[in-house]
Formats: structure tokens, C-alpha cells, sequence
């Protein structure tokens, strides 16, 4: 599980503008070279929180999957250079998906927290995106993290996965110096940090209550079908 350090981020929106109008000085002053830690078992967050406004729509709008009169609203927060929040995406996320989203009981949301510039400039790419490629490219940032996420030219890496989902060189630069995107996605990140209490990745809300860490699907069938059941 991933810590928050609000040290990474230098600057939001402004950082990664220019970060790119810079030709993206991808270096140890800007990429967070943290370590993730053990992911603990589920539970609560820290001090106080308040949820009124946790279904609310983040200002980029929702990203989901599934039906919005499910039973059951599974929120993810993710960090997409957090190795364990790849592990949750490639380990066990597709069978909650069968489980449950496939089959009308629950809906599951993912919203962006990153934790460093670079997990900011590509859930960038994911946000230029049609969104109905925000998932497919979702999915291979997690497939691929170690490839992207720890290259020697993460920029000509995060391109890469870009060009997978139909990116120029024109359109990514574009892309990842849009001011308008990356405050979207700061926004979201210090809303869930400083209101509903996440400090840490992955966390997930499952009809409010609180997970964390990369749980084992038992863990999740658990605590979904407690919320099936409530």
C-alpha cells in the first residue's frame, strides 16, 4: 500500500504544465522514487471524515463500470505507479467484475489519486481519451507499470502506452500539458485526502465503508456481500 506524501505532487497542475513545456525533466526531484508499503488489513480511515459528498461526481465527471442503480457502489482510489494497486487491478479486480458488476449487483468507480508527477501525467492520457478507451487504457498502465513506470525515459515509455490507444506524438504532448485535465485530477486526489480521509493507495469505499490496501478477493466478497445483504 502506497502512502500519501504531500511533498510528490510539487505543485499540481502547474508542475506537470510545466513539467511538458519544459521537455519533461523526469528526474528524482519530480518522480517520487518512494517505496509502497505491506498492505494492512481492511479497515477504517484516519481522524475524522465526512462522506456526504462521496458519490458526488469528481469535477472530470465519473469513470465506471456497471449499472448506476446497482445495490452496491465500489469506489477505488489508485495511484497508477502503486504496485500494489497494479496488483488489485491485475489479480483481482476481474473477478469482482464477474462477480458482482457483470451481474448488475454492483457498480464500481475508479477515481485518480496519484501520488507523483509521473502517475499524474498518465492518468492525464487516460482523461484525453474517448471514454470508452479510459478503462482499456486503465488496464494496460497497470499491465504494464513496471515497463512504463520505472524506464529510464518514463516520458517516451508513458508514450508508448499513448500510441496503444491511438496517440500522436502531437495529440500526447498536447495531452499532458492540458492545465484544465491535471486540476481535475489534483482536485480529486486532495478532496478524497483531505474529506473522506484516503492517505494511502489503493483504498476503496464500498458503500462507504472503508478498505484498504490490495485485499484478497475474500476480503472484497465479504464486504460486498455484507452491503448486498444491508
Amino acid at each position: 500500500m502506497m502512502k500519501i506524501d504531500r511533498r510528490i505532487l510539487l505543485g499540481g497542475a502547474a508542475a506537470i504544465v510545466a513539467i511538458g513545456a519544459a521537455g519533461y525533466a523526469w528526474n528524482a526531484g519530480l518522480i517520487s522514487t518512494e517505496k509502497s508499503t505491506p498492505a494492512p488489513a481492511a479497515g477504517g480511515g484516519d481522524g475524522a471524515t465526512d462522506l456526504s459528498t462521496l458519490n458526488d461526481a469528481p469535477p472530470l465527471g465519473e469513470r465506471s463500470l456497471g449499472s448506476a442503480d446497482a445495490k452496491v457502489t465500489i469506489i477505488e482510489y489508485a495511484s497508477a505507479t502503486c504496485p500494489h494497486c497494479a496488483s488489485f487491478h491485475k489479480a483481482t479486480l476481474p473477478a469482482i467484475k464477474a462477480d458482482f458488476v457483470e451481474t448488475g449487483k454492483a457498480r464500481y468507480i475508479f477515481r485518480e489519486f496519484p501520488f507523483d508527477d509521473l502517475a499524474l501525467a498518465a492518468f492525464m492520457v487516460a482523461r484525453c481519451a474517448p471514454p470508452e478507451q479510459y478503462f482499456p487504457i486503465i488496464d494496460i498502465l497497470f499491465e504494464q507499470q513496471e515497463a512504463w513506470a520505472r524506464s529510464q525515459d518514463p516520458k517516451g515509455a508513458l508514450f508508448k502506452v499513448a500510441q496503444l490507444a491511438g496517440f500522436t506524438q502531437e495529440s500526447f504532448e498536447a495531452c499532458i500539458k492540458n492545465d484544465k485535465i491535471a486540476q481535475g485530477i489534483i482536485d480529486t486526489q486532495q478532496k478524497a485526502d483531505k474529506t473522506y480521509g484516503v492517505n494511502s493507495t489503493p483504498t476503496f469505499f464500498i458503500n462507504g465503508k472503508m478498505l484498504k490496501g490490495s485485499l484478497a478477493i475474500d476480503d472484497f466478497r465479504k464486504a460486498i456481500n455484507e452491503a448486498l445483504a444491508g
